[in-house]
This record gives C-alpha cells, sequence and structure tokens, in this order.
C-alpha cells in the first residue's frame, strides 16, 4: 500500500509549478552567495569553502526548509480544498501508509533540490576559477543536510496537514530558520529540529560543526523523524481535521 501511496502523491507533482520553484529558488543562493564571495576574497580564502560556506548561507536560512515547507503545503492543499479530506480518510489504505508515501515524494524532491543546488554550487567554482574539485567533506555536508530534511519534512508535513493555509507553514519554516541560526550561535542547535539542517550543511563555516557529534546529529534527525511523524499519524487516527 505504501507503494501505491507514494505512487499516487508522485501524480501529484506532474507537470506541477513546483519543480519551477525547485529549479529557480536555489538560483538566488547561488548568485547572491557568488557575488558575496568575490567581493571579500580578501578575508574569505578558503576558495572552495568559502565559497559553500557564503552559498549555504543563505540557502540553508532563507531557502532550504520554506522549500520543503512549500512542497508539504503542495501536497496537503487537495486534501483540504472542497471534501477531498473525505474522501482521502476513507480511502482503504492505512493512515502510517498516506503520511509516509507523503513524506517520502517529499524527500524525493528534497534530494533533487540539493543535488541541483550543489551542481550549481560547483557551476559557480568553476566560473569563477577555483581550481579542482571541492573537498569531499564538503560532499558529506551537503548529505548531512539532506538528512536533516527527514526531520523537517515530517514537521512541515504536520503543519500543514492541521493548517489550512497554504503560506503559513510557510512562514513557520522561514522563521524556524532564523530561529535555527541564532540557536546554533548559542550552542543549542541539537535541540532545534530547524538548526539541524544548518548544522548539518555546515552553514556559514569552513570548518566543521559536527566534529565529533555527526552520532549524536543523526539521532536528533531520528528522533525528531519519529516524533513527528507519530504526533501526524496519531492525529490523522484520532481528530477529524475538516476541510
Amino acid at each position: 500500500m505504501l507503494t501505491l501511496c507514494i505512487k499516487a502523491e508522485s501524480q501529484k507533482l506532474h507537470r506541477s509549478p513546483i519543480w519551477l520553484a525547485c529549479f529557480l529558488l536555489p538560483l538566488i543562493p547561488a548568485l547572491y552567495g557568488t557575488y558575496n564571495y568575490l567581493q571579500n576574497t580578501d578575508i574569505l580564502t578558503g576558495k572552495w569553502y568559502s565559497l559553500w560556506s557564503q552559498l549555504t548561507l543563505f540557502y540553508a536560512i532563507f531557502f532550504y526548509a520554506p522549500l520543503i515547507a512549500l512542497y508539504c503545503s503542495y501536497l496537503w492543499r487537495l486534501e483540504h480544498l472542497n471534501h477531498n479530506w473525505n474522501v482521502l480518510m476513507t480511502s482503504p489504505v492505512s493512515i502510517r501508509d498516506i503520511f509516509l508515501g507523503k513524506l517520502t515524494v517529499i524527500l524525493k524532491v528534497t534530494v533533487f533540490t540539493q543535488l541541483w543546488l550543489f551542481a550549481l554550487y560547483l557551476l559557480c567554482g568553476k566560473i569563477i576559477g577555483l581550481p579542482g574539485l571541492p573537498d569531499r567533506s564538503i560532499f558529506l555536508w551537503g548529505l548531512r543536510g539532506t538528512f536533516a530534511a527527514v526531520a523537517i519534512g515530517s514537521l512541515q508535513l504536520l503543519l500543514s496537514m492541521i493548517i489550512r493555509s497554504f503560506a503559513v507553514p510557510i512562514g513557520i519554516a522561514l522563521a524556524g530558520s532564523i530561529l535555527g541560526m541564532l540557536a546554533a550561535n548559542q550552542g543549542f542547535g541539537m535541540y532545534f529540529p530547524y538548526a539541524l539542517m544548518l548544522m548539518g550543511m555546515n552553514s556559514n563555516k569552513e570548518t566543521d560543526v559536527l566534529s565529533g557529534s555527526a552520532f549524536s546529529f543523526l539521532l536528533g534527525c531520528g528522533f525528531y523523524f519519529l516524533l513527528f511523524t507519530g504526533i501526524s499519524i496519531r492525529i490523522l487516527k484520532t481528530k477529524d481535521v475538516k476541510a
């Protein structure tokens, strides 16, 4: 049944405007981050590391979580229109599979977004003349940021499920990212889900902020995934959210 749910949710994205946002929005932090790097090459001397720090400074704070929130709001929007919620809840599919099907599709689009961002990073680096290729540690940082999307995806799906507004969950994601940056700077990043995205991608840093803490990071991602997924499934089973 889970496979059928994934296929059904994937169909919603067929020829969807979501793909346009997925393609266009990462261009903004890529271009702005590159510009900022070029304007500060006297102090940003880490080449590929410095470029990554500037690009992810804007992407992880202002775009990453809001993009995931956008995907989540879009997948729940049809259920919130007319009487589609009742159709969904009376379908012969388990509540767990409905939620996990949506989350799987969100993660698929997020992986594509991350790959596109990394391609832009490589392209921008070559255009401005950086030598060779980035160190493999930067690839790892991008992968860690993708792991954090499991936690944020489950949280944003929960928010988009209980909030009928399309835009409000996206605004929450943006506010959460800014608060996440503050939490990470104060040493509380592991306790705030949105901060995990910034820390995972090593946003605005040239040295690994998770050095020696990778297991705690993965544990935090898993904890929030289980927490928000569990809450969502329980709400779907016990509370009628009217559409």
